[in-house]
């Protein structure tokens, strides 16, 4: 067996585990621990508990990896791998009791800055549908057994599109101003309030292209790979500024939002 699809194991069984202990303590009712950015941007005691399971996992089963998690931050290791981790992602969702959760975990070579790193494995999963995304760089994106392919034709009837918006109401404006640009494109728009979530159902074909600023590395590790790894595109941009933007879709869909968030004026000319 591979590396990639070693790791990719890995990755798989701990987010099952993860995701069990995080829908239990959902279940037994949220205790807010923090804020973070705004008041809006919460952590909970679970977030803390299930990233301390992930990383007691990953130290007994690769004790010389890095790891960079959202709650304990990074941790150098001795290998050239590196675990990146989203404990609880939609953690809003999460604690008003919406489904749209998921554990993320993934394995990446390199530096730990997403325009860096080389993705090796991934895996997202939504324990309150049971759902695991998993990918492994050169062996695809499946959905349990199930290979995953994004959708290659949404241009008759328009791109079904999600997103998100920022915590900052500083930065609202900003969004909103990027849908209006992206509409005439658009069948519609969804904004489920996990990011990791949104990419795998680009992967899936459930979601036509997707696109947010400001996210951390470990909202897009293992989804950027699930995307490209189902045969679509994923782009960062703008990575210097303090809020960069990414894109993902099929190759059709990811171009054309590529061309309207750059260039606005693009759609005129299309």
């Amino acid at each position: 067996m591979s590396l990639e699809r070693d790791l990719g194991e890995l990755a798989a069984d701990i987010a099952r585990e993860a995701g069990g202990l995080a829908r239990r303590r959902r279940q037994e009712g949220v205790h807010l621990a923090a804020t973070k950015s705004t008041l809006a941007d919460i952590v909970t005691d679970a977030d803390r508990e299930v990233e301390a399971l992930i990383r007691a996992r990953l130290r007994a089963e690769r004790p010389g990896d890095g790891f960079l998690g959202e709650e304990s931050g990074a941790e150098a290791g001795d290998t050239d791998i590196t675990w990146v981790v989203d404990p609880i992602d939609g953690t809003v969702n999460y604690a008003y009791g919406i489904p749209a959760y998921n554990v993320s975990i993934a394995a990446v070579r390199g530096s730990a800055d997403p325009d860096a790193w080389e993705a090796l494995a991934g895996a997202v999963f939504a324990p309150v549908h049971d759902e695991l995304f998993t990918a492994a760089r050169g062996h695809g994106a499946w959905l349990g057994s199930t290979r995953l392919a994004v959708t290659t034709d949404s241009a008759a009837a328009g791109a079904l599109l999600g997103t998100g918006f920022g915590y900052d109401p500083a930065t609202h404006e900003g969004d909103l101003a990027t849908v209006r640009g992206v509409m005439p494109m658009a069948r519609d728009l969804r904004r489920m309030g996990a990011a990791a979530l949104d990419l795998a159902y680009v992967a899936a074909g459930r979601l036509d292209g997707y696109f947010e600023r400001g996210l951390a590395p470990w909202d897009i590790a293992a989804g950027a790979l699930l995307v490209t790894e189902a045969g679509g595109k994923f782009s960062r941009i703008d990575a210097d500024s303090s809020r960069p933007m990414v894109i993902a879709g099929g190759v059709d869909v990811h171009d054309r939002l590529l061309a309207l968030i750059s260039d606005p004026s693009s759609q005129a000319k299309r």
